[in-house]
């Protein structure tokens, strides 16, 4: 048993996220659910094989099955609405299918990962090294902004060090597999991978900053007395079969907690898309205007939304002009400084912790959105 087990139970922190509450023990304490009963591994393999042939086969469909849907409707083709009908018509099912296929393989991968492991591999860590490392494992184990903070206080009552711990709250909702793959499908290779060196780049250098600031008696009173033990994990090995599941499993997961989410976004993008003048946009938020990327972090921070929910915002602003920096500054805003994130940060740290937290970031995604418009014309 934990010695955090042995005392007082610490507070349970309420994390309502993607649309549902889940209250997870502050100290970790408790034990891991029992390992699902074994299956046909032909079953997974047969599912997940033809899966793929599907996929592969109705994607390269979708654009001209969107035409031709839109060629049977009375809508001109060249007016507003045909322009936004033939989005949402097209960029719906294929968001939807990369979802799928972004979410299937994440999970599959993330089956090798555990999340006691990681709070180990960080534990003892070195400011510098440990930072790096951390803002990496955020990018492989990928959870929303409010998600996180349960491990976050997990990382922080294991004895990784403060700014360790941030680099990963940084990371692993910003820089995600999520929004990594959807970027390169929507905007292209090179923007992603501008997006991932910039993003752990403000989360290990936040991280470090942070952590030079030693600001360990901002945390919370309870926090700071917590001690966390650490436990023995079974030794189960996963089978191919396992992983294959766990793969389906997180599509059936995710994606039906957030599918309603990317309609609205796609929703939101087609009327961009179709009716907001290209002109309007390049005067709001193109690279002539210098306040365009403060007002898109500032305006970013109260709002929540996934990767996947935004992106297709994102797709649509880039393509009626508007400042790539800008954009993808709105776009780290929301989902690396939302408000509900703070909302459940305020049980672990204090407000002037939170300020510090915010600030740093803020400033890191500032720069970052002004080197992407000085990057790419």
């Amino acid at each position: 048993m934990s010695t955090c087990c042995s005392k007082e139970a610490a507070p349970a922190i309420t994390a309502s996220c993607c649309g549902e509450a889940a209250t997870v023990v502050a100290c970790g304490c408790g034990t891991a659910d029992a390992a699902s009963p074994g299956v046909s591994p032909a079953r997974w393999l047969i599912a997940t094989a033809l899966g793929a042939a599907l996929w592969i086969a109705i994607y390269p469909q979708l654009e001209p099955f969107a035409e031709w849907l839109v060629a049977l409707t009375p809508v001109d083709r060249q007016s507003q609405l045909g322009d936004a009908l033939a989005f949402v018509l097209y960029d719906l099912p294929k968001v939807m299918m990369l979802l799928v296929a972004i979410v299937f393989a994440t999970g599959f991968l993330r089956s090798y990962f555990s999340v006691e492991n990681t709070r180990r591999l960080l534990a003892g860590k070195r400011e510098g090294i440990g930072n790096v490392a951390a803002a990496t494992l955020g990018v492989a184990t990928p959870f929303c902004s409010c998600s996180a903070v349960p491990l976050f206080l997990g990382f922080v009552s294991a004895g990784v060090p403060l700014g360790v711990t941030f680099s990963f709250l940084i990371a692993a909702p910003m820089v995600n597999e999520v929004a990594l793959g959807l970027l390169f499908a929507l905007v292209g290779w090179q923007v992603a991978l501008t997006y991932l060196a910039f993003g752990l780049s403000i989360a290990v250098l936040s991280g470090l900053i942070l952590g030079k600031l030693r600001l360990e008696g901002w945390l919370q009173p309870w926090v700071r007395d917590v001690r966390m033990g650490i436990t023995a994990l079974p030794d189960h090995r996963l089978t191919l079969a396992d992983r294959l599941e766990a793969g389906w499993s997180s599509v059936k997961e995710i994606v039906a907690k957030v599918w309603l989410w990317v309609a609205l976004g796609i929703g939101v993008g087609a009327l961009i898309h179709g009716y907001v003048p290209t002109e309007l946009l390049i005067a709001i938020m193109g690279k002539d205007a210098w306040w365009s990327v403060p007002a898109a972090v500032v305006i970013g921070i109260p709002m929540y939304a996934g990767a996947s929910t935004i992106l297709p915002i994102i797709e649509a602003l880039i393509a009626k002009g508007a400042a790539l920096g800008t954009v993808l500054a709105f776009m780290m805003a929301v989902i690396a400084l939302s408000l509900p994130e703070m909302i459940i940060l305020k049980k672990v740290l204090t407000v002037k912790l939170i300020a510090v937290f915010v600030g740093i970031v803020g400033l890191g995604i500032l720069a970052v959105g002004y080197l992407f418009n000085l990057l790419f014309v």
